[in-house]
């Protein structure tokens, strides 16, 4: 078939329509009939686009649909068994393909038929490498930008083979991406060796013993096989938080994978022999070779920085003192110590629960080094924190992400300050790429609160900076901000020495005894109160999903639908005009992030454009397919998503699982800033305040290697 109209393209769902390629492709009672596919874009080789040819094979539906004056027959394939996008195969097909195709930009059907007259059979072997010979022999029908544009073009298609290829082995095509971005025109030649570093892509083992099933007769059970499981093991410890292992945590795993004892025992000695990682003979800990790297370079980066040499005393201290005579109060002993310690050391940290005070000492030494010329960096994981920042202390700040898309910090140009945010949330690879993206010496203020929720990713860079008491680090204990007497702060204080507050309703929080079965409709109940104020935090996407879809029925159900039409068909999303809306991805370019959260105030379609989201940034931002793709009711989110900001009313929906523990709790309560609702049962809340928090017993090296000393 040729492509005639990709209907609707999302990360679930692609569909795209199109015309047989030949005459008499299948028998039809009607010569006028048209196919379409419906299938997962991840079965894809690429993006389907107008003017391709692909060939379907599959079970297909028939049935009749009205096009104007006259019936047509619609052929829909439903998820495939088959599909491979190939190139045109006559001079015609492929003239015109050049001509339609969005990817040979500039290049009409007369270059096209030109082009193809000039080289004829020897079109694709002229394409298919960049040269400068190939390049001479275009110029006689095309001019630099038109030749700049077919062999880009081309470039998209020439791996078209290889895709096939990979598709036809169900290797998705995220995975085909990545191995062709890596291994390039060699990534057949590279599977063949060796099916198993598909697990290196994001596969799983059993899908890739099929394919080396499929390509060498059998399940191969050499090394090569070994060597994976063995990765895939250690993977899976990494995602729990880990940095480094041990046996009896990585046998179980491989044991499930290999089934056989010998063989997992030689997993072990193959991994070993291909330094997979690093074996720690005192210890008996298994260090996966990545992790331990990155670990090493952020230790003697820290380490580098503490012993350098403070600052001139005398700058720094009028500097302070300046920076002291502006603030319409005086800052406690404590408060005093902690600025001069950030002003006194090249690498140091403020930590702190909610209202001790850690955004005026930050306030305060950022004007100080401000007035010594540094030039300031603040940065925070999440767009909202970045933004909260910037309201705290008055100067620039960005996402982490922005920072390191931004030119890497050269100190031998001025003097510069890092300062990292909400520094809790930092995980290992974060830290890292941070570290090698600022010179050696740019100095750095951590600022945040160990004792919240780890990072997702790997590691607790901030919790063991501070537990190996190796950088100088100030602990603001002491409540300063009272919000009205809230008793906010006191509260999760109590909570996070695992105490129970004696009385659960007390100031500006209110407990809600609520059976299981009920916290999703207390919670809606809840937010009807004051939904201009209010975000509900819950520990998982399902109970996230019914509190939502609660919440907007109850608030919302007679809101405008947000309805789009592609290619004359018409599709909707269930989100409401004024919903609140969350962010499930970053786009950097149309300015939302993973996190992101807004209000859906327009469902007035346009073009491409379905509608509009006003950010709680007041941003305004046009719902395109892109961003349709990454929305979600917002009513509640997870606790994830909301660290790093806060809300005026929090409403915790307490519902005691693996992921709720002690410091999840904590967590939440610190994101209200006035009001706080908990909804659940008192024997669950005292469990869980009372329980040691798990969510910190993380194997982590980097605190070993901050406390050795120097040479």
């Amino acid at each position: 078939m040729r492509v005639t109209s990709v209907r609707y393209s999302s990360s679930r769902i692609v569909v795209f329509s199109g015309i047989p390629s030949k005459k008499n492709s299948y028998r039809t009672n009607s010569g006028k009939y048209y196919v379409t596919v419906k299938i997962d874009p991840e079965a894809l080789p690429l993006e389907p686009a107008i003017g391709q040819y692909w060939s379907i094979k599959g079970i297909r539906q028939i049935e009749n649909m009205e096009i104007g004056d006259y019936v047509m027959q619609q052929h829909t394939y439903q998820s495939p068994e088959y599909v491979e996008c190939i190139l045109p195969e006559t001079g015609e097909q492929l003239i015109q393909f050049i001509a339609k195709e969005k990817a040979f930009k500039g290049i009409g059907e007369s270059k096209a038929r030109a082009l193809w007259e000039l080289l004829g059979i020897n079109f694709h072997a002229t394409l298919k490498n960049d040269t400068p010979d190939s390049r001479a022999s275009l110029k006689s029908v095309l001019n630099d930008d038109a030749i700049n544009a077919l062999i880009d073009g081309y470039s998209k298609y020439k791996n078209l083979a290889y895709c096939n290829w990979m598709s036809g082995l169900k290797i998705p095509a995220s995975v085909q991406q990545r191995l062709l971005k890596y291994h390039t025109e060699h990534s057949i030649d590279a599977l063949k060796k060796n099916p198993y570093l598909l697990i290196g892509f994001g596969m799983n083992f059993t899908d890739v013993d099929a394919i080396s099933r499929e390509l060498h007769g059998s399940i191969l059970s050499d090394d090569r096989r070994l060597s994976a499981a063995l990765e895939l093991s250690i993977r899976k410890e990494i995602e729990k938080g880990h940095t480094y292992t041990l046996q009896a945590d990585l046998r179980p795993y491989l044991i499930k994978l290999l089934k056989d004892n010998e063989l997992v025992t030689k997993a072990f000695q193959v991994g070993y022999s291909h330094a997979q990682y690093l074996l720690n003979h005192e210890t008996g800990t298994y260090h996966p070779t990545a992790q331990l790297l990155m670990e090493s370079v952020i230790a003697k980066r820290l380490k580098g920085l503490a012993s350098q040499k403070t600052l001139d005393y005398q700058c720094s201290s009028s500097a302070y003192l300046c920076a002291a005579r502006e603030l319409p109060y005086e800052l406690t002993k404590k408060q005093i110590e902690a600025v001069t310690a950030s002003l006194d050391n090249a690498v140091s940290c403020i930590t702190g629960g909610a209202g001790t005070g850690k955004t005026t000492v930050l306030r305060t030494a950022l004007r100080a080094y401000h007035t010594m010329g540094y030039e300031i960096h603040a940065v925070a994981l999440s767009g909202r924190a970045a933004m909260r920042l910037h309201e705290s202390i008055g100067f620039r700040t960005s996402t982490i992400a922005k920072f390191l898309r931004d030119q890497p910090i050269d100190s031998d140009e001025g003097k510069h300050l890092l300062v990292i945010d909400e520094a809790s949330m930092i995980d290992l690879p974060t830290m890292y790429r941070i570290v090698t993206h600022i010179h050696p010496g740019v100095k750095i203020i951590f600022s945040g609160d160990p004792d919240q929720l780890p990072p997702i990713g790997c590691g607790k860079v901030l919790a063991d900076i501070v537990e190996s008491k190796s950088i100088t680090n100030t602990l603001l204990d002491i409540v300063k901000r009272q919000e009205g007497a809230t008793g906010i702060p006191e509260y999760s204080k109590l909570v996070n020495q695992g105490k129970v507050p004696r009385q659960l309703t007390t100031g500006s929080i209110f407990f809600h005894e609520t059976s299981k079965q009920n916290i999703a409709r207390v919670c809606c109940e809840l937010y009807q109160y004051c939904p201009e104020n209010s975000r509900v935090v819950a520990p998982t996407k399902v109970l996230v999903a019914e509190i939502n879809k609660l919440t907007q029925e109850v608030l919302n159900s007679g809101g405008s639908r947000l309805e789009f039409e592609i290619n004359g068909e018409k599709f909707y999303q269930n989100l409401r005009l004024n919903d609140s809306i969350l962010f499930t991805k970053n786009h950097y370019d149309k300015g939302i992030q993973n996190g992101s959260l807004g209000v859906l105030t327009s469902v007035e379609s346009s073009g491409e454009v379905y509608g509009e989201v006003t950010l709680d940034t007041g941003d305004k931002i046009e719902v395109t397919q892109p961003v349709l793709d990454c929305m979600e009711l917002g009513y509640a989110i997870t606790l994830h998503k909301a660290q790093g900001s806060q809300f005026p009313r929090i409403i915790v929906a307490l519902q005691k699982s693996t992921i709720v523990d002690r410091a999840w709790l904590y967590t939440a309560l610190t994101r209200a800033e006035s009001e706080i609702h908990i909804v659940g049962t008192e024997i669950d809340f005292r469990a869980i305040t009372q329980a040691p928090s798990h969510s910190n017993r993380r194997n982590s090296y980097l605190v070993e290697l901050l406390k050795e000393k120097i040479g």
